[in-house]
């Protein structure tokens, strides 16, 4: 049986031809400094993202919050719209890494005001905590392209108060296509990036952090303080390179499969598609009857789909280099016939 794996664009698996640059990757030790293959991976990061270093880390968590500790102080406050990954689903880790408190904005799509921002930052008081960063995701969680005017705006401010901005960008290169601008561009209005080579690029693990050489500087012994100083790190940074050189371009293809899907989706009775989320590679829809959504992604499970139940309501799916337009026509219809079978249950 052939498995549709569509719970996220994390669940890739490297080809062939990746998995053949891993094995013939030269390394050394990336502690060192000397790892020729992690050195390269940085500077096409860099490089692609128009920042003037970069660092490989194992994760995007790991990356955000490496952010957060090296941007900060202790007891420092984080601007941040309460839907954001770093809030959602990221454990808490900032208030056990960083020690700083998080000052939420409450929002969906990732995109409180610019007022609203400026009104949280504190001002000079006994009482209040130092606004230490202000966090923002692009493309969102939800499905959203953050448009470039509203990060401008958000960026002009942050420089005009001298707070760091850091971007929460796992899908920076799914925000540029939809955007039809460079990564870099999206990344000039920050201080800071952070973005997945194991998403959408189908590398099978790693993500980079980048900025300014003095911030890189600092955050390369916060990432030896929170354990992600790696030895041959080459072997997986191969893949990094890889899919930095080979897979950006072939992104516009998940997007074009997000929309399929999601037509698809939504003739089928009882399911709302959020058409207007549709910016990236995420499909998300509610069901508008009351069918038992644990049945449905256990008769799913029996025809060889993965899918995720719903949360807070939402279902999600998202499309992957992994998932061909076939394999989305058989999720639709599958999907109709477990609605049917999770309503008579």
């Amino acid at each position: 049986m052939k498995w549709i794996d569509i719970r996220s664009d994390t669940v890739t698996v490297p080809g062939k031809e990746m998995r053949r640059v891993m094995a013939d990757a030269e390394v050394g030790d990336d502690v060192y400094g000397d790892d020729p293959t992690v050195n390269r991976l940085e500077e096409i990061a860099s490089g692609i993202l128009g920042k003037e270093a970069a660092l490989f880390v194992p994760s995007g968590t790991f990356g955000n919050q490496l952010s957060i500790l090296t941007h900060t102080l202790r007891g420092d406050e984080v601007i941040i719209p309460a839907s954001n990954h770093i809030i959602v689903h990221e454990a808490g880790a900032s208030a056990v890494i960083a020690g700083v408190q998080m000052r939420t904005l409450d929002c969906d799509d990732g995109m409180p005001s610019v007022e609203r921002i400026r009104k949280a930052i504190r001002s000079e008081d006994l009482h209040y905590p130092r606004t230490g960063l202000i966090c923002l995701e692009n493309a969102h969680s939800s499905g959203r392209l953050i448009p470039m005017e509203y990060l401008k705006e958000v960026y002009e401010l942050s420089r005009k108060r001298s707070i760091p901005l850091h971007l929460d960008g796992a899908r920076i290169f799914n925000a540029a296509i939809a955007a039809e601008v460079s990564p870099a561009e999206i990344a000039a209005q920050s201080d800071s990036v952070m973005f997945c080579l194991s998403k959408g690029l189908g590398a099978p693990i790693g993500s980079m952090l980048v900025g300014t050489k003095e911030f890189v500087k600092k955050a390369r012994k916060g990432r030896k303080i929170m354990g992600g100083a790696m030895r041959q790190a080459g072997i997986i940074a191969a893949a990094g390179i890889f899919a930095l050189e080979r897979m950006i371009d072939r992104l516009s293809v998940d997007h074009r499969n997000a929309r399929f899907l999601a037509e698809g989706l939504s003739t089928i009775p009882g399911i709302e598609v959020f058409s207007e989320r549709l910016d990236i590679n995420m499909v998300f829809f509610k069901l508008t009857n009351k069918a038992r959504s644990r049945l449905i992604v256990e008769t799913l499970l029996e025809k060889g789909i993965k899918i995720n139940p719903p949360e807070g309501g939402e279902w999600r799916f998202v499309t992957n280099l992994n998932v061909s337009r076939d394999d989305l026509e058989r999720v639709i219809i599958e999907f109709e016939r477990a609605l049917k079978v999770a309503l008579a249950g």
